[in-house]
């Protein structure tokens, strides 16, 4: 739902203010009637390209933080040598075969992005634990996230600037880690969402000085870096993405003051001409690819932003062979809605795909002590489209991140809590679990990357690398096939 506001209401959220229109140069009468024509001719035309750039395509201010302006040409084409890497997070205890998949770690990844920081991180975060002390916890895996807040500490004397939108705190969430933060010079806003959508802000995002970001399943957390199966993707010297995600984290940040109301519509500054019907043409590791971020909730989309929910959707409805889902949580429901709401949109297209164009579908859930029961009727019912005799080609396990007994006493942890996509077209890393609530009320965003005309495959894709990841632990030994009724039960909690 979005609220109606007035332009005074508008001035609330330090909206930064759109560059000022350019004047059109008094032009100098001429003796020669010819002369005076063409020129006439000449302005007119000027002004005609001008409307058109006004109206019909969305304005870009360069009013936003930093140093580096983007600068987008009208064919949405970017020029940036843009690497992407694929990152994840493998819990301790969990191996794989020795020829398996293996990629950089999100641990990695965080650190190098803030070894690079020059000028500006902006961080769109859910909560704060990097270390032991807000869970009461005395683990020794907790290192790396501490790590990472002793570096994020340093950046303000290095003459970093930070800034960080987070949810509200709750009295379970104190975020101390912010608070030390905040006592050296970083900035953060704490975005009240339950008030303005009745959700949260569960986006998990990093940009650094406009050049560089990530984005990924992982929080800001010690446990999504050692204790948790975490996904995401780290882009560098790209800054036509980092500033089109940027303008997503100043919406968080506008909406981060006191009393701010969300706009609608968005102001032209907040807009995107990188969508699902025209994606930013640029290559990722020298490999000519269409990418654009997608946004939830939809009042939270500026114009031009593909809703999070329609760019899932579209991915899911444009392949022609698979489609590799692996997410921590899948419930075709209002998952927090009282009364109950049944919520089938994801579900119908996952069936409409295997019946009408016969795609393979493959659904991979994470399984652990906190797994809703409601939600394994839902998939043995999708499981129950596996057929042999009509040949529907649908299938969902679950995946069980193993756990000692000291493992087993880290709350909140041992899971796979990814949220990612492949087809035989596209690749989709978000950062939502799949449920209503997450697409219509939540802050999420995801990123879209379309490599389906590419084809020399070497290096892989990201698309490629998706799908490889994706194989590797549906074949591993902790993924389960969903048989028996109340299996769930034990198999979830075991761990």
């Amino acid at each position: 739902m979005k609220p109606h506001v007035t332009y005074q209401q508008l001035k609330t959220l330090h909206v930064p203010e759109e560059p000022p229109l350019i004047e059109q140069p008094e032009l100098a009468p001429h003796k020669d009637s010819r002369y005076i024509l063409v020129i006439t001719i000449l302005s007119t035309m000027l002004v005609l390209a001008f409307l058109v750039r006004m109206f019909f395509l969305p304005f870009h201010s360069p009013a936003s933080i930093g140093n580096v302006v983007a600068t987008p040409s009208l064919d949405n084409t970017c020029n940036d040598p843009c690497r992407i890497t694929l990152l994840e997070s493998i819990p301790e205890g969990l191996t794989y075969d020795d020829n398996s998949t293996i990629n950089p770690s999100i641990f990695e990844g965080w650190r190098k992005l803030l070894g690079d920081a020059r000028s500006t991180l902006d961080i769109a975060s859910f909560y704060w634990t990097l270390t032991n002390e807000d869970i009461h916890t005395q683990d020794p895996s907790a290192s790396q996230g501490e790590e990472i807040l002793a570096e994020l500490l340093k950046l303000p004397s290095r003459g970093v600037s930070v800034r960080i939108a987070v949810n509200p705190p709750t009295p379970k969430q104190p975020c101390k880690d912010l608070q030390k933060l905040e006592e050296i010079g970083v900035q953060v806003r704490k975005v009240n969402l339950p008030r303005l959508t009745s959700g949260i802000l569960h986006t998990k995002f990093w940009i650094v000085d406009q050049m560089h970001l990530f984005l990924g399943s992982a929080n800001m957390d010690w446990r999504a870096l050692t204790q948790v199966k975490e996904l995401g993707v780290a882009v560098y010297n790209c800054s036509c993405l980092a500033q089109d995600l940027g303008k997503m984290f100043e919406a968080y940040w506008a909406l981060g003051l006191p009393n701010a109301t969300i706009p609608s519509p968005w102001p032209a500054n907040y807009s995107t001409t990188y969508n699902k019907e025209t994606p930013l043409e640029l290559q990722l590791n020298g490999t000519d690819a269409g990418v654009y971020f997608s946004s939830a909730p939809p009042a939270l989309c500026a114009p031009g932003r593909t809703e999070d929910l329609q760019a899932l959707l579209g991915v899911i409805d444009e392949a022609q062979e698979f489609v590799y889902i692996a997410v921590m949580s899948y419930l075709p429901t209002m998952e927090f809605s009282h009364p109950k709401r049944f919520w089938p949109m994801i579900d119908n297209y996952l069936r409409k795909a295997a019946y009408e164009r016969r795609v393979r579908v493959r659904l991979l859930v994470g399984c652990w002590r906190h797994s809703k029961s409601y939600m394994f009727p839902f998939l043995r019912s999708l499981n129950a489209m596996q057929d042999n005799r009509t040949h529907y080609n649908v299938e969902v396990r679950l995946f069980v991140v193993p756990a000692n007994e000291t493992q087993a006493q880290i709350p909140y942890a041992r899971v796979n809590h990814s949220k990612f996509m492949v087809t035989d077209k596209v690749a989709y890393i978000g950062t939502s679990n799949w449920s209503g609530d997450y697409f219509l009320h939540t802050a999420g965003s995801a990123l879209v990357v379309n490599e389906s005309n590419v084809e020399a495959r070497i290096p892989p894709t990201l698309r490629d690398q998706l799908q490889k990841v994706f194989e590797r632990d549906w074949d591993s030994q902790y993924s389960r096939e969903l048989n028996s009724v109340g299996q769930w039960q034990d198999l979830c909690s075991s761990q």
